[in-house]
């Protein structure tokens, strides 16, 4: 199972690939981020994002997708920008036939760290130490995307155990 996770956001959306191969832990396959300019205009930022993500999805040839849900925010604006990243981003994830699930910041951390208002730097920390890298992902947005894959995997791995559809439609919203 290879899954691509995604860390949404206007400047910098960070992705991460892990799979996972019958039973093991998961292994880093790929990550990185999509760095836009605040020079370019909105549409042109998302379609560099687009293009990058379907880049990503084609080169890695992930199963499933995971996103990281919106989470509140006091800005409106921000919030619906967010959303257009997201909406993109699945997009460019169900043209590929790739199914998507949809995790919020509290479930990620939790999973991840065990704490739901877990910090930047304890994320980044534990997923060095879960996928055994002998340094930390940086930045912190390829490392929040390979948390929401694991994140994905893990769901998936419970699911499975407690005898429940492990496809991603059961998580699907």
């Amino acid at each position: 199972m290879r899954v691509l996770g995604i860390d949404c956001a206007v400047a910098r959306t960070g992705y991460g690939v892990l799979e996972e191969k019958s039973g093991r832990s998961p292994s880093l396959v790929a990550c990185g981020v999509i760095v836009t300019s605040a020079k370019d205009a909105f549409p042109q930022r998302l379609r560099r994002i687009y293009n990058r993500i379907q880049k990503v999805v084609e080169e890695f040839a992930p199963d499933q997708v995971a996103l990281e849900d919106i989470f509140y925010h006091r800005n409106f604006r921000t919030a619906v920008k967010l959303g257009h990243v997201r909406a993109v981003a699945m997009l460019a994830a169900a043209e590929a036939g790739c199914p998507v699930a949809e995790y919020s910041p509290l479930e990620v951390k939790s999973g991840m760290v065990g704490y739901g208002r877990a910090e930047k730097h304890q994320v980044q920390s534990m997923v060095k130490n879960v996928l055994g890298l002998a340094q930390f992902p940086l930045p912190h947005d390829a490392a929040d995307a390979l948390a929401v894959a694991w994140c994905h995997l893990n769901t998936l791995v419970t699911r499975t155990r407690m005898g429940l559809p492990s496809d991603v439609e059961a998580r699907a919203r």
